[in-house]
């Protein structure tokens, strides 16, 4: 089956990508990498969950379970890519330590200009089953880093320099530019969706419960990272929602620029970029609701 998605449409996602990315780095300063340095084990077991057990296990399950090859491959780009950027604001509605979140969005984005595409090339590999679509379609990793550099790299710099010089723009333009792109984010997928809804109907038996269920790995791994090594609670949810929520924006782009047709790995990234938002947001309502209750008694 065919995804259908226009030149156009990929340019406009990769613009989406950009100015989220841009949003996010407006508040970040060299204090945010310094305090990792001051203070590293909350980030650094975070970073180790996101790009090292999350891709593992993924290939594993995907492995064990059989789950056809282009979708394993689709959730193992997922598993690949960094945190979403609206992971910040989930940590703030859930009473977590934004200043983490901050700081593991902060180098997550810049770790995964090197880990989203040796991620995706090692465990695609590792998965045998995934190993010959993914020696098929030819993967090119410094093509995925360049656009990597350009969607993720550059924008954060700038935002961090805008940040910076600009700062009275910065703290005026930062909330409503998280929400309004991650609206015109959520819109973007909603058309797509619509324009591909017989393709999805088709898949969705297998599509919804493996991004649930890879959701729910991400979510629970991150929960127990930070359980494991005895983090403040406040940390460990920070650490939940960045592992939890992942840049399916990201993939989405990766994967209309070098595999277009690639209908189910697109799938699975699409609805991801629906799912993780409601399993999210339902996670921080629970955890604001649950400190409000303790408080009251």
């Amino acid at each position: 089956m065919q995804v259908h998605f226009s030149s156009d449409n990929l340019l406009i996602l990769n613009v989406i990508l950009a100015f989220m990315m841009f949003g996010v780095s407006l508040s970040l300063t060299a204090d945010d990498f310094r305090r990792i340095l001051k203070r590293p084990q909350a980030p650094v077991v975070g970073l180790i969950a996101q790009f090292g057990l999350l891709p593992a296990a993924t290939c594993l399950s995907t492995w064990f379970f059989d789950v056809d090859p282009e979708l394993a491959l689709g959730m193992i780009l997922v598993a690949s890519c960094p945190g979403g950027s609206f992971s910040n604001i989930m940590t703030w509605l859930g009473r977590g330590n934004v200043a983490v979140s901050v700081s593991m969005t902060a180098v997550s984005s810049l770790a995964a200009i090197v880990m989203t595409p040796f991620n995706f090339a090692l465990f695609g590999w590792l998965n045998p089953n995934a190993r010959a679509i993914l020696t098929d379609i030819q993967l090119d990793s410094t093509n995925i880093l360049i656009l990597v550099v350009l969607v993720l790299g550059v924008p954060l710099v700038l935002g961090m320099l805008a940040g910076r010089f600009f700062p009275v723009f910065a703290e005026k333009a930062q909330k409503p530019m998280r929400v309004v792109t991650l609206l015109v984010l959520l819109l973007f997928v909603g058309l797509a969706f619509g324009k591909n809804m017989d393709v999805f109907m088709a898949t969705a038996h297998s599509i919804v419960g493996l991004v649930v269920f890879q959701n729910l790995l991400a979510l629970g791994l991150g929960a127990a990272a930070g359980s494991l090594t005895r983090l403040p609670v406040g940390d460990k949810r920070a650490i939940t929602m960045e592992v939890g929520i992942q840049n399916s924006g990201l993939a989405l782009a990766i994967l209309f620029t070098f595999f277009p047709d690639a209908s189910g790995m697109i799938l699975i990234a699409g609805f991801w970029g629906v799912w993780h938002l409601v399993s999210g947001l339902s996670l921080a309502w629970w955890w604001s609701r649950s400190k409000a209750m303790a408080e009251q008694q």
